[in-house]
């Protein structure tokens, strides 16, 4: 009753403060595995359904930035947004050539609103820090007022749909958005129509036939090939935020991926330093763990930095975290120790760079997917961030090597490394298959029969 209560009075906090206070619920919304469900299933809402702006309001920012009413624009123009979040609801409309397209508006105060929430933020913090000296978070100040100008402008996040989609267009089951420039200004974005059920929706997806396990998959290998091949990295994963949809002509069930206002760079000596600390994270190579770690900031705190990219417990860690299935006793050890462990989380935060923030906080959310969805620590998803590890690393190395003897010696490692992982999925595929399950038996007869 008191998570209830609590988790209600910050929703209504939220919504009446809009903007900044938004987006801070839409993401304690999705960490379905760290907080009480009675946060998570209250905060959900704010995903899709947070306050709107009125049909005026709408109108007034379309006339300022395209010098044209509603009415001139579009065929039709449906009232009821499809969606409304912390910056910006999206509207769907029909062109005068017949197009459908979503039409991304900003809340019209919210541009003025932001600069006052990041004060507000900054003196808040600054109170809460004289009262408790161990809470250190002035950096959450410091990444606002440097992401939040780039995600208020909408020019910025079709340039980033266009670069992601170019980016990841070997993935067949990817969808971004197409970005009609013509019509779009920093203010109002307008796309390609596309629908679909939420990613943390299964009854969505059983009812449309959708494997579940299949999105899950593929939700990994998208941000595997992001994080660790190409450094840039859509970082706001929230659940309204990453659509799918089966398609009706191919049957394949395809990601659609919204709002591309917050990407994240990563230069290449984190990018390599994280690629090679996963490596080790999945092998269970404690020392290179350790090693890693501390050239990530973590320090004598590598143990806890370990657990929390992970979303595992030490234990876990140390025995090899695609070994072992998450336990209903290892979910209330992490959310416990999470609440036990506040001020040297709050130092670790404080000391990485700042290039990880954004990626423990997109981890969060994709964990936060993987939970709902009951897909946590699949060995599968864990084979391809090896496999865009190795071929990172592969790459960088050859990128360094001047010698045509020593590239060739990394191109055949590499090759056998993704060889190996290959044939040990393999063998997770026949072992819980029917096929394996006889072959197995078969081979177990042979053996007693001997």
């Amino acid at each position: 009753q008191v998570h209830l209560r609590s988790a209600e009075r910050l929703r209504e906090l939220c919504c009446a403060n809009r903007g900044t206070f938004i987006k801070v619920g839409q993401h304690l919304g999705a960490l379905d595995y760290l907080l009480p469900e009675e946060y998570t299933r209250t905060l959900k809402v704010l995903h899709s359904q947070a306050p709107q702006s009125t049909r005026q309001e709408i109108e007034q920012v379309i006339r300022e930035d395209l010098g044209k009413e509603i009415k001139e624009l579009f065929v039709s123009f449906e009232d009821t947004p499809l969606g409304a979040a912390s910056l910006a609801q999206v509207h769907k409309a029909v062109l005068p050539d017949g197009r459908t397209v979503a039409v991304k508006i900003q809340h019209p105060k919210v541009q003025a609103q932001s600069s006052k929430d990041i004060l507000l933020m900054e003196v808040l913090l600054l109170v809460v820090k004289q009262i408790f000296p161990d809470f250190e978070f002035m950096w959450l100040v410091e990444e606002a007022k440097k992401n939040l100008p780039l995600e208020l402008d909408f020019l910025n996040e079709g340039r980033n749909a266009e670069k992601v989609a170019h980016m990841l267009k070997n993935f067949d089951f990817l969808k971004v958005p197409r970005i009609y420039w013509e019509l779009s200004t920093r203010r109002v974005l307008l796309m390609e129509f596309m629908e679909g059920g939420q990613v943390n929706d299964r009854a969505y997806m059983e009812r449309n036939d959708i494997n579940v396990n299949e999105i899950s998959r593929n939700l990994g290998k998208l941000y595997s090939e992001m994080i660790f091949v190409n450094g840039f990295v859509h970082c706001d994963p929230h659940p309204g935020n990453v659509l799918v949809k089966k398609c009706p002509a191919s049957g394949k069930a395809h990601i659609i991926l919204l709002d591309h206002g917050l990407y994240q760079v990563l230069s290449e000596s984190f990018r390599m330093d994280y690629c090679r600390l996963w490596q080790a994270l999945i092998k269970a190579d404690m020392k290179r763990v350790q090693k890693y770690s501390r050239r990530l900031g973590a320090g004598d705190l590598y143990p806890l930095f370990a657990c929390m990219l992970t979303a595992r417990s030490w234990e876990s860690v140390n025995k090899g975290i695609d070994r072992l299935p998450v336990s209903a006793s290892e979910d209330v050890e992490i959310r416990s120790n999470a609440a036990a462990y506040l001020p040297q989380i709050t130092q670790l935060l404080n000391n990485v760079p700042r290039q990880m923030l954004l990626l423990l906080k997109t981890n969060d959310l994709l964990r936060g997917i993987e939970s709902a969805l009951h897909t946590r620590a699949s060995a599968s998803s864990f084979l391809n961030m090896s496999r865009c590890c190795i071929r990172a690393v592969s790459t960088y190395q050859r990128s360094k090597s001047h010698s045509l003897y020593r590239r060739a010696q990394i191109s055949l490692t590499e090759a056998l490394s993704l060889w190996q992982i290959n044939l040990y999925e393999l063998f997770l595929w026949l072992k819980g298959s029917q096929l394996g399950n006889w072959v197995i038996a078969l081979l177990s007869r042979m053996h007693r029969s001997t």
